[in-house]
């Protein structure tokens, strides 16, 4: 009997009849992997938090659709969740999204700032958490070439303890993310020791000498590995993280790969569980 080879998939044969890189193709490989149930949301014993660059809720059809953008928010189920560009970059930065109807609908509330009368956010980072009490907000503007800052909030939270959630977006210009990274490290030894998670779009994807993410391992250790969350329809770049200052704080983090996350903007949103029965001391 003649032998049937099992079909591939579609994304696959256009992987390999344009010539696409090995990495690329890796990425699709394990794609399927990555579109098995959740361990996050299955894991009901700690809190999610999760990482999003809405991209101005702009699709990746072009359409701005802050609605969408709000699906992919619930979908995610987050306790806590770091938005980057949630508003408008120019002029009075308007915020994008409903957060009103947002809350209503998920119970997510946003950490109020002390930003533009219009703006979610700070330079378009936004925390928001289910339950606790927010104990400290600091803003930190980054330096760099363009206008970027960090939200660096302290949460008290139901499940006991309190986390720091630094919520940032670095820059797309390789000095400016070092520069970047330098001045967490600053703030961080400025303030109180509290067990931290920096979740954000970093814009970095190298790991050799030259990456912003050598000098965040003066204070968060070892990194995790990376999950690739860029482009959203063909994630090859992990340009998203979550990191901990604290071994074992954070486990099991993935990508949201939904089809309506796959559209709704050029990034996927990562998520994962936060152990807060590390939170103590």
């Amino acid at each position: 009997m003649k032998r049937k080879d099992v079909p591939e998939d579609a994304e696959m044969k256009v992987a390999k009849n344009t010539g696409l890189p090995a990495f690329v193709i890796k990425s699709l490989r394990e794609r399927k992997k990555r579109l098995t149930p959740s361990l996050v949301t299955k894991n009901h014993a700690f809190p999610v938090i999760a990482s999003y660059n809405v991209h101005k809720c702009v699709g990746r059809d072009r359409k701005f659709d802050p609605e969408r953008t709000s699906r992919v928010i619930q979908e995610i189920g987050a306790d806590i969740i770091a938005l980057q560009e949630a508003d408008s970059r120019f002029g009075e930065r308007t915020g994008l999204l409903d957060l009103a109807r947002l809350e209503r609908e998920s119970g997510l509330v946003p950490v109020p700032v002390q930003a533009g009368v219009k703006a979610h956010g700070w330079h378009g980072n936004v925390v928001l958490f289910r339950e606790g009490a927010v104990r400290d907000v600091h803003t930190l503007k980054l330096p760099g070439l363009e206008p970027r800052g960090a939200l660096v909030v302290e949460l008290d939270l139901k499940h006991g303890g309190t986390l720091r959630v630094i919520a940032a977006h670095f820059g797309l210009l390789r000095h400016s993310r070092a520069r970047q990274a330098q001045a967490l490290l600053g703030l961080l030894e400025e303030r109180d020791e509290y067990p931290t998670v920096l979740m954000g779009d970093l814009n970095e994807w190298r790991l050799g000498n030259g990456s912003s993410l050598n000098t965040l391992r003066d204070a968060f250790g070892g990194m995790p590995p990376a999950v690739p969350s860029f482009p959203s329809n063909l994630p090859v770049l992990a340009l998203d993280r979550i990191i901990a200052n604290r071994a074992g704080l954070v486990e099991q983090v993935e990508a949201h790969d939904s089809a309506l996350a796959r559209i709704a903007s050029d990034h996927l949103p990562l998520k994962a569980a936060i152990r807060t029965d590390l939170l103590a001391g």
